[in-house]
């Protein structure tokens, strides 16, 4: 995949570059880790104990602890500094992956309190969507609204969702994936496609879940079709890693390196490993997306930093953590080695290096910290900083690490 990668770019179109890519500048958080403060700040640092093997009980009883705080704090916002006003609205995308991660607990879980939750919160917006009919963002909350009706047995509740992709299958959009923001507007025309990378982990797997879910497989095979659409125009076969959108093409870091953002690669291996985990068994794409995966991995195994995080960029190392992106490789990696396509040998200790990383990001009441705040780009970030999504995407990678089969060597 990948090989015609920005085919179909105008030779002399030029993308503008992002006015505020890579302030990073933050001091390295000190102290030790061991021990959690006594305030709700997070002790992550960037020089790190040797990780341990991860035990499920202590991984289920830390992500439960995650989940109960982020539950208790959905009207108040803490932690969250940028975009107050978008993250409290219950369809979008930023709740959306909190409830995500809320319904992977629930199923690694035996407490019954998240699956309610998950419920309940689809109950209470009649597994409805919002606005821009065609746009990534809000497809992701389809995702919680078939596990929903799946947990409830409730099929009916998903005739929203059929009419809003039936629309798209009538009349799907063919325009350019180049990503040129209308003047005044942080949208782009090419957003009724999936012309960035998170829109990888948005859409795609709501559209294989839905076919799961109703047996109908044009759901999955529209997404196939734009999923392959994205990756030739994204994918660097160089570097085995997306850029975020194309504006990114030709832009470069402090140290000339080119961008690719944490978060915006972490959410393609999320997307990939769900929309696998939706697919029929023997559906003749399986083998693409786990090649991919395959290969993200690789690269990915070698970019993790000593102290277990990934940073905000990929390529250029930055002083301080950020778990957004962390959490979810994590995820992907862990899924990789409990479905047998990653090998548990090379792939064991990076998963432990990144849980133990993301398990210092959480404060003694079970905030978690050190989560970059909306954006599309690498940025700075605080130890304070938190974010629904980041807290889904924990969850996520809480529940595949607790799976991870016990070692061989330990009784």
């Amino acid at each position: 995949m990948g090989a015609q990668a920005r085919m179909g770019i105008p030779r002399g179109l030029q993308f503008r570059r992002l006015a505020s890519v890579l302030l990073l500048g933050l001091v390295c958080a000190q102290g030790a880790a061991a021990a959690p403060p006594p305030t709700a700040t997070a002790t992550a640092t960037k020089t790190a104990p040797a990780a341990r093997p991860v035990a499920r009980p202590e991984v289920l009883d830390l992500a439960q602890r995650v989940a109960d705080w982020q539950l208790a704090h959905r009207d108040d916002l803490a932690g969250v500094r940028t975009f107050r006003e978008q993250s409290a609205q219950p369809r979008d995308w930023i709740q959306a992956t909190f409830y995500i991660g809320l319904s992977a607990l629930a199923d690694a879980s035996a407490e019954p309190r998240f699956a309610d939750a998950v419920v309940a919160h689809a109950q209470a917006e009649h597994y409805g969507f919002d606005r821009l009919p065609r746009h990534a963002d809000n497809d992701v909350i389809g995702q919680v609204w078939v596990w929903a009706a799946q947990r409830s047995g409730d099929a009916a509740a998903l005739a929203p969702m059929r009419a809003r992709f039936d629309a798209v299958l009538a009349a799907p959009a063919k325009g350019s994936l180049a990503f040129v923001v209308r003047p005044g507007e942080g949208e782009s025309d090419c957003q009724a496609r999936w012309c960035w990378s998170d829109a990888l982990f948005m859409a795609p797997p709501a559209w294989a879940m839905l076919s799961q879910a109703t047996g109908d497989k044009r759901y999955r095979e529209h997404a196939d079709a734009e999923f392959r659409a994205t990756t030739d125009y994204l994918y660097d076969p160089r570097e085995h890693l997306y850029y975020r959108d194309s504006r990114f093409f030709d832009q470069r870091g402090p140290a000339g390196r080119k961008i690719f953002w944490s978060r915006g690669n972490g959410w393609v291996v999320a997307g990939i490993v769900r929309i696998l985990d939706a697919l029929p068994p023997n559906d003749p794409s399986r083998p693409r997306y786990e090649a991919l995966l395959r290969e993200m991995a690789d690269r990915l195994a070698g970019l993790q930093d000593p102290a277990g995080y990934w940073p905000s960029s990929l390529l250029d190392p930055q002083p301080t953590p950020e778990t957004s992106g962390t959490a979810f490789f994590v995820y992907g990696l862990a899924w990789g080695i409990n479905h047998g396509v990653l090998p548990r040998e090379r792939y064991l200790p990076v998963v432990e290096r990144g849980w133990a990383a993301l398990s210092r990001a959480v404060a003694a009441d079970g905030r978690l910290g050190w989560v970059q705040q909306v954006g599309a780009a690498p940025d700075q970030v605080h130890a304070d900083d938190s974010q629904l999504f980041g807290v889904g995407a924990f969850l996520l990678a809480a529940s595949e690490v607790a799976r991870l089969p016990a070692d061989p060597a330990t009784p």
